[in-house]
């Protein structure tokens, strides 16, 4: 498949592009800065991202929004600014659907689903623009029904340096643990499961999430 990683310079993107680019899928990274492009071998294209149009991404079977920003509120803000950006921008490509790195914040706490992690106190301040603004993007989608799309939260302790452990479980809308009652994943095991949604296409026009054992 041609695949889009936007932000693929990130901690993110960069893992889902190497583990799209493995698996053989064509891989672009859509980028701000192409020099902080980890891997040279990448076919990129420089861009504002917040220029992105129809004509940039109806190319693409798959387009990963990877994009991230600071956690103060008026950089979290620009997730729903591009959120919705990219929600037009597909209107305009139907053919190509849409993959969004979420947050944990949105995921619900209790069997109710009437608590967010957000909603807690357990969330530490400063992460709250980033989960409240994600949230955001989230129901901006769910209100959208001229796109494909899907949101994928991580678990709560998303871990940049985990290790690859090959395997996950799924949830939907609430926070799931492992076997040791962890809301763990790492990213290399997250890039696995938003490749296997490229390939799979099992969560259409849905949010799901995903935990893996910590080693």
């Amino acid at each position: 498949m041609k695949v889009a990683v936007i932000a693929a310079t990130g901690r993110a993107g960069s893992l889902i592009a190497k583990e799209a680019k493995d698996r053989g899928h064509k891989v672009t990274a859509i980028v701000r800065n192409a020099e902080k492009l980890a891997d040279k071998e990448l076919k990129v294209v420089e861009k504002d991202l917040f220029t992105l149009t129809s004509e940039d991404l109806k190319k693409y079977d798959v387009v990963i929004n990877a994009f991230g920003t600071g956690m103060e509120q008026e950089q979290a803000v620009k997730h729903v600014q591009f959120g919705q950006i990219l929600i037009e921008a597909l209107k305009g490509a139907p053919g190509t659907k849409l993959i969004v790195v979420g947050g944990a914040g949105s995921l619900y706490v209790n069997e109710e689903q009437t608590i967010r992690v957000m909603d807690t106190p357990d969330l530490p301040t400063f992460f709250q623009p980033t989960a409240i603004n994600q949230a955001k993007n989230l129901a901006d989608l769910e209100k959208t029904d001229d796109i494909t799309w899907t949101f994928v939260s991580p678990a709560l302790d998303f871990d940049a340096t985990g290790k690859r452990t090959g395997s996950y479980q799924v949830g939907t809308n609430q926070v799931i643990v492992n076997s040791k009652n962890q809301s763990y994943i790492s990213y290399a095991d997250f890039a696995i499961a938003i490749v296997d949604e490229i390939e799979q296409a099992t969560h259409k026009n849905e949010r799901f999430t995903v935990v893996s054992e910590a080693e």
